[in-house]
Order: C-alpha cells, then structure tokens, then sequence
C-alpha cells in the first residue's frame, strides 16, 4: 500500500516508475541500507497494462516471481502465409516460457520494495530532473495527489525507470528519443477454445509488415491477440492491423472460436540496440528507459527486473560511499553489458534480417526454426548467442543462421569511452 501524504523532501535514492525494474531497483537499493523513494504516476501500480508479459519460467523462479503470477506454455506455434510449425510439446518436459499476469506480478514486485524499507507515492507523477550547476542530477520534480503545487525531491542518486518516455534523463538533456522501437497493440479475451500450453506467433505481410503477430495464452480461458510493428520501418498502425486480422479471424486466430475482449493494451518499446548511455553523475536508466531488451521478440522484463536490482544496489553503495559520480555509477552499466552487450548486439543483428524479410523468405525460414529441438529453440528465441552454445546451434542445425551469428557475437565490439557528463552516441 502506498505511504501517505507527500514524501519527504531528500532521501538517498529516488526510483521514477515503478514497473518492474522501478519496483527492483527500490528493493535492492532498501536492502542495501539506504532510505528510498519509489514514485508511479498512476494511481495504483500497473493500472494501465503495456505489455503482452511474456518471459521465461527460468527466468521467473530465478528472479523470485511466485508461480501464481504467470502461466507456463511448452508449445511454441509458428506460422507464416505458407508454412506452420510446431517446436516442444508432447510431454517430454524442457524448456517453457511464462506469460505473466502483468498486474499481479508488478504489484507483487512494488510489495517486495516497501517490505524491504522503499516509500511507495502513487499518483506521483515526476516532471523533471533536479540539476546543479555541474548540470549532475540531483533530483526530481513531482506533483502528487493533495500536495500543493510540485515538490523537489532531492536524492544521491535517481533512477530513471519511467520506461519508453525516458522523463528523467530527456528532460535533463542526457538522451534524446528513441529513434527506433516497436509499437504493440493487444486485446485480452476471453476464447472459446482456448489452448493453456501454445503459443503463436504469426509472421509475413498478411499479420504484420516489420513485425509480427502473436496469440499467448494467459490462463483459463484468457488469451493475448496482438500485433507489434518496427518503427520507422512501417508505417502501419498495429491497432487497425489487429482489428483486421480478429475481424477475419485471419490463421491461428480461427481455432480460438468466439472471443470476448475484456481489456486493450497498448504499448512501446524502445528497439535502439545499445545507443544509449545508462550512468551519469547522480543517474542510472534501467529497464525500458535503458534500452534493455531482446530485439528478437522484443521482451526485456526478465533484463528490467535483474538488471535494476543492480542498479539499485550499485546506487546505494554509491551514496554510502559518497561518490555519485557517473564514474563511480559506471559499475552498473559495465555489468549489465558485460552480462548481455554482445548477445543483445547479435539478436540485432538477426532482427535487421528480419524485418527487411519477404513472404518467401519467412517461408524458408519457419522451416529452419521447425528443426530446433525445444531446447535450442528457447535459446536462439531468448538471444542466449555465447559462442560454445552458438557453435553446438550451427552443428546441430546447419542450415539456420547461426553460422553467421559465431562472427557477429564473437567480434562484438566493446561499450566504449565511459566516465563523465556525456550526451548518449549516435546508434550504430
């Protein structure tokens, strides 16, 4: 539950957002010993739902996400105008993704932060970041319910978790839009014949043009239909795109029968590969706001959450020791590319490939991915590119591209320059 009243006016850390790497970030940064104050502009966390929620059941136990938060799926649908196949299933156990119950899991996440210290201020919607003459990031402006007028939070370290939007760092000068990103459009049903354990997802120009459809079942008889388009790619609107193919009930979207819609999601996700620097003096950008996330499938909760309990903690030993410099707050951002930079890099380079892709090639290449055992297909849809699991992919599987991923994940360059008030780089 939210604390009430208006929040203090200084604590050591200040998390905007809390989705889940906010949420993640507080927890960390409370555990570590320092005061906390996580702030969500709506009034009750995940009020409004952005995302279809899939991850990983792996993902989700390593990081403490209770089972009743999501449902796990062991079959992996996939359709193109010509050609379907079907990877895991038949009871033979592997790997499984998880679609979460968005709500239940971001409010269980912004529970465990104020059970381990952190101030909740719904409502509380952050204007701007707080600079000082050295232009390091000091603090935030933010308005909340019964407070009178905008209140200046002062902090030893912000953490900018307000997802695609980016409130903190762009009003600070520090990032500029994300010039590339995919826009998702969902509807949550209610299906007549609804199957717990598949997924789709539907590719080539007859469900979506730079992008893909998908069908991902939430539990019970609930299901997710939805369409994502790459911008600047097309110029397509994936709500109308949606409406289309429920309207025809167009491939896989038939065997659902009657649908009832119960809610719409709307969402962006930032698609800008690794352009953007994540700490400043006096501020780290996690989850969405750091462009952490799979270009394949574009899913980046399993990074947001793991990711910004490390930028909790790093901005809680940095305020302990004094140092808030981006410097020293430089620790996160070298761990969390040393962890996934080169692999994320790589996926990139297999989605280039992929939205340039034709109806004839997505033909060919559903083919390819209907040889992978559940196993190495979970790997290559997750971006797991390390080099001994990508050279066992290409024996195994010699006509996928993985062959060509070795080069791309072996010669991934390095994050580059770090250290002082920059503004991000241009992408690559």
């Amino acid at each position: 539950m939210a604390a009430p009243g208006p929040p203090k006016s200084e604590y050591d850390v200040v998390v905007a957002g809390a989705g889940p790497a906010g949420s993640a970030a507080a927890r960390a940064a409370a555990e570590a010993g320092a005061s906390v104050c996580l702030l969500e502009k709506e009034a009750t966390v995940s009020e409004t739902v952005r995302t279809s929620g899939v991850t990983w059941e792996s993902d989700a136990e390593r990081l403490g996400i209770p089972p009743y938060c999501y449902n796990t799926v062991g079959r992996f649908s996939f359709c193109s105008p010509n050609r379907t196949v079907t990877v895991g299933g038949g009871g033979g156990g592997g790997p499984r993704a998880a679609v979460l119950n968005v709500r239940r899991t971001y409010r269980w996440l912004a529970r465990a932060a104020e059970e381990a210290g952190a101030e909740l201020r719904t409502g509380a919607s952050v204007s701007g970041a707080l600079t000082g003459g050295d232009g390091a990031v000091s603090g935030v402006r933010v308005r909340g319910p019964g407070w009178e007028g905008e209140r200046d939070i002062r902090a030893g370290v912000v953490i900018d978790a307000t997802g695609f939007q980016s409130v903190v760092a762009r009003s600070a000068g520090l990032v500029e839009a994300w010039p590339r990103y995919g826009v998702g459009a969902e509807y949550e049903a209610r299906a007549e014949h609804a199957d717990q354990d598949e997924w789709w997802i539907m590719v080539g120009s007859m469900y979506s043009p730079a992008g893909y459809a998908w069908i991902f079942p939430a539990g019970g008889d609930l299901v997710r239909v939805g369409v994502g388009i790459g911008k600047p790619e097309s110029a397509e609107d994936p709500a109308r795109l949606l409406d289309r193919l429920v309207g025809d009930r167009t491939g896989p979207i038939a065997r659902l029968g009657r649908l009832s819609v119960t809610e719409s999601h709307f969402g962006l996700i930032p698609n800008g590969g690794q352009a953007r620097q994540t700490a400043f003096d006096g501020l780290l950008l996690a989850g969405d706001t750091a462009g952490q996330a799979n270009p394949l499938v574009l899913e980046g909760i399993r990074y947001a959450v793991r990711f910004g309990a490390e930028a909790g903690a790093v901005a809680a030993g940095a305020v302990a020791a004094g140092d808030t410099s981006a410097s020293a707050l430089s620790r996160y951002e070298r761990g969390w590319r040393g962890a996934v930079g080169s692999r994320l890099r790589a996926a990139g380079r297999v989605q280039d490939r992929w939205i340039g892709m034709d109806d004839a090639g997505w033909d060919a290449e559903i083919g390819v991915i209907g040889e992978l055992g559940t196993g190495d297909f979970v790997d290559f849809i997750r971006a797991e590119f390390g080099s001994a699991r990508m050279a066992r992919m290409a024996v195994r599987h010699p006509r996928l591209a993985v062959r060509q991923l070795l080069g791309i994940a072996r010669g991934a360059a390095g994050i580059g320059r770090r250290g002082g008030r920059r503004r991000e780089a241009a992408p690559p």
